[in-house]
């Protein structure tokens, strides 16, 4: 028996049980209730280990078919784009075979940048875009991420929907209404002409010595090329992929080779992406990291001194360091703080129509230029911004000091412990004492990953020997969890 207590909503024959931020569907049947299944869409899209649920084929056919029915209505086409791993080709042609068996046309995209698939998705004439990644992941995860028409990312209310309808198991197919398959290679040409639509000069990148590391993911071959093409000297790494060699001891998760190369290269910057394009990693000529509120703050700065920003505000999360929100109203600029994810940054964003956003993590949105976090976009913006400036990477960073804080990513054995280990009473209460104890001169926060079996306890405040010790007390609560 389910002894969890639940809030019950709706009504008829599905019924849904809303426990914290997440629900169970449950089916009536007479007086009796039957869990019939967990939600299965995160912050971000499924994801979780391949040939495991709901990372199946089986899984996959079913999503596609239910987004077939539920949002392929117009056009009735769709198109798929994939990271490196080895098992992108098996969901690919499972997503296929749901469409195509809904009557959706499918346009097969092949390897691609999410920020790619995001940008050129309004250009495809599609109702709906699918990219096939677990993102900074090992080979072993993947993940599917849908993509509406307009290039963003759905509604909670639509991934819920094709969750029930996955649920119920009951698809209306026809033999008269079958879709075809097809290849578009030209994606990626699109998308560049976009990424590049602010290069003023024919190589604009002439006399600088980069480190590009591509995690042996989707810009393996793009990046490169395109900073080549623009005039730079380039050492690439992580840029032969195998299916299995995706963001392992490369890229934005795994940056130290890109370091140690950059040092004895004598190159004036590194530059480091994960496995599907969307998140960014820079170090300095000295092969120190550059942190992710550095690089906003230098790209709202580089681009408000160009004439070229838009709106006036900068927007990141309550992760960001506290010192970044005081650097950005120096500069005469407001500021605002969202809720941990890219979505969240990118709908505050677009509310005040400003041009640069996102998280400490890398997650950088230059939306005069793409939809979500790009990173060869900021990896151009940056590079540009360093030669115009004339000046060593460490001659420019840190723009600030930051205040002291604690960042701890506490691994846990799944992501229901995640939720346990949040819903705790007595975690709750050493977060709520600790802030207690801030008193509004700083930030606790408590943030479970939505794509990983992590627990994120960030703590920042004037007064360093505090932070420690309230970063600890909350530390140590969630280490019985794990």
């Amino acid at each position: 028996m389910y002894r969890q207590s639940y809030k019950i909503a709706g009504q008829g024959k599905w019924i849904v049980a809303i426990c914290g931020e997440s629900y169970i569907l449950i089916k009536k049947l007479t007086r009796e209730f039957y869990i019939m299944a967990k939600k299965l869409f995160g912050t971000d899209g499924v994801r979780g280990v391949a040939n495991v649920y709901p990372m199946t084929a089986e899984f996959a056919v079913k999503l596609g078919m239910a987004c077939g029915q539920e949002i392929c209505r117009g056009r009735k086409r769709a198109a798929i784009g994939r990271d490196t791993r080895i098992s992108g080709e098996m969901l690919e042609a499972a997503l296929t075979a749901g469409l195509t068996a809904a009557g959706v046309d499918v346009v097969k995209l092949g390897v691609l940048p999410t920020p790619a698939l995001t940008s050129v998705t309004p250009e495809l004439g599609v109702d709906m875009s699918f990219m096939i990644t677990a993102s900074h992941n090992p080979y072993q995860d993947n993940g599917i991420k849908l993509i509406a028409a307009d290039g963003d990312k759905f509604s909670d209310d639509i991934t819920s929907r094709l969750e029930e309808i996955i649920a119920e198991d009951n698809f209306v197919l026809s033999s008269d209404v079958l879709g075809t398959v097809s290849e578009n290679k030209e994606a990626v040409v699109l998308y560049l002409e976009k990424a590049k639509s602010f290069i003023e000069s024919e190589r604009p990148l002439k006399g600088l010595r980069v480190v590009l590391d591509c995690a042996n993911g989707v810009f393996s071959e793009i990046m490169p090329q395109v900073f080549m093409d623009l005039g730079a000297g380039v050492i690439a790494l992580g840029n032969k992929p195998d299916g299995r060699n995706i963001n392992k001891d490369c890229g934005s998760q795994h940056p130290e080779q890109m370091f140690e190369t950059v040092r004895g290269a004598h190159a004036q910057l590194g530059i480091a992406v994960d496995g599907d394009g969307d998140r960014i990693v820079v170090c300095n000529e000295k092969g120190e990291k550059i942190a992710g509120e550095q690089l906003i703050a230098f790209l709202a700065q580089t681009l408000k001194a160009e004439g070229k920003y838009h709106g006036n505000a900068v927007v990141s999360t309550v992760l960001s360091n506290t010192a970044l929100e005081r650097y950005v109203r120096s500069l005469g600029m407001d500021y605002y703080s969202t809720k941990v994810g890219e979505r969240a940054v990118i709908a505050k964003m677009r509310e005040l129509g400003c041009s640069v956003g996102g998280e400490e993590s890398g997650h950088i949105v230059a939306a005069d230029y793409g939809k979500t976090g790009d990173g060869m976009v900021t990896a151009l913006l940056v590079s540009l911004g360093l030669l115009k400036s004339g000046k060593k990477m460490s001659e420019i960073f840190p723009l600030f000091d930051f205040d002291p804080f604690v960042f701890v990513n506490l691994r846990v054995k799944d992501r229901d412990t995640v939720k346990a280990a949040v819903a705790d009473e007595k975690v709750k209460n050493a977060v709520q004492a600790a802030t207690d104890k801030m008193a509004g001169n700083g930030r606790v926060v408590l943030h479970p990953s939505g794509t990983e079996p992590v627990v994120r306890v960030w703590v920042s405040g004037s007064n360093e020997a505090l932070v420690r010790e309230l970063s600890s007390s909350i530390v140590d609560e969630i280490k019985r969890f794990q």
